[in-house]
């Protein structure tokens, strides 16, 4: 199947494009430009890329992103401590922003033949991100079917949505993901952070993957608190 994944250059995504590398036939890597303040985590899509030997499109989203308003993934908003789970963490959503990706992606698909379009939403995005949840991504895959019928039979692979975070672990730790090469902390400090939601989900899951994490955080440590903090509430 013809694939192109959507790919942040975060663990998740990474850990998809080198899956779909060895299961699928991987065209391209497409990512997105937002005005996102951890917009680094793009040279390691970038950098996936090259390693797997396919083209890199970098839309650029940021006129549409400055509209957005009212994330701290964009705005002037301190991007919370705490576990992904938590309701301060509803302040790094950019509304719309997968259902406005995966239209792009799709017809960047369309026009070049493609099968389909991989994302890495996953089971642990459901309580914050409404676009990642499979009633969504249900339904946008019967959306984008009528919109390109006739033109291209196109679809959407989500092997993730009804799975964890460590089961993408998992998965990159099968295909040989260099889960060093990954940014996943939405800061964008010199290291990831260990203390963002995202980066105690990271931490997290290699945790109960049982897979040694090979990243570099500020504060290795704050993620037994959070998932502490989180159990216990």
């Amino acid at each position: 199947m013809k694939t192109i994944v959507i790919c942040s250059g975060g663990l998740d995504s990474v850990s998809l494009a080198h899956m779909v590398a060895e299961e699928h036939q991987l065209t391209r890597l497409v990512s997105f430009d937002y005005g996102q303040r951890h917009r680094k985590e793009l040279d390691y899509a970038a950098a996936a890329a090259e390693r797997l030997g396919v083209p890199h499109d970098i839309i650029d989203m940021r006129s549409i992103g400055a509209s957005l308003t009212g994330s701290a993934l964009t705005d002037d908003i301190d991007v919370p401590d705490g576990h992904y789970e938590e309701e301060s963490m509803k302040v790094t959503v950019v509304p719309n922003r997968n259902a406005i990706m995966l239209t792009i992606a799709y017809g960047i698909a369309a026009a070049n033949g493609d099968e389909a379009v991989a994302t890495a939403v996953h089971g642990g995005d459901h309580f914050i991100y409404p676009d990642c949840r499979p009633e969504f991504t249900e339904a946008f895959d019967a959306m984008q079917r009528a919109a390109l019928d006739g033109y291209a039979d196109v679809q959407l692979y989500t092997p993730f949505v009804h799975r964890s975070k460590a089961d993408i672990v998992t998965a990159g730790a099968k295909h040989n993901t260099p889960f060093a090469e990954t940014w996943s902390c939405y800061k964008g400090g010199e290291h990831q952070c260990g203390r963002c939601g995202t980066c105690v989900e990271r931490r997290e899951a290699f945790h109960l993957a049982g897979v040694e994490d090979p990243t570099t955080y500020e504060d290795p440590d704050f993620w037994k608190a959070a998932v502490a903090g989180k159990d216990g509430a």
